[in-house]
């Protein structure tokens, strides 16, 4: 296949390209929208465990009412990604909600 006008030819590829472009940050930002609507974020205070916000969350959240507490440690770092339970004064933590 042989390109017969080829400004017309980039200029359509960057139409597409842009449209494309446009359609994924859209669709990305609506899903980040949506899941930051069941989450709520705290600060880790000075010598505060993972343990004992996992403890304090059992208690005062609806959404991890009657769960274990090891499922809710499990829930938090996973949540934050957190390779272990070590956890740093001022760190943000997501933390599920109904």
């Amino acid at each position: 296949m042989r390109i017969k006008n080829r400004k017309k030819f980039i200029r359509g590829l960057l139409l597409i390209i842009a449209i494309v472009s446009l359609f994924i940050s859209k669709s990305t930002l609506s899903f980040s929208e949506q899941n930051n609507e069941n989450y709520k974020t705290i600060y880790v205070s000075n010598g505060e465990t993972l343990w004992e916000i996992a403890e304090n969350e059992q208690k005062n959240n609806d959404y991890y009412k009657n769960k274990d507490i090891r499922e809710i440690v499990y829930s938090i770092k996973n949540t934050n990604k957190l390779g272990d339970s070590n956890l740093c004064e001022g760190q943000e933590l997501l933390i599920m909600v109904k």
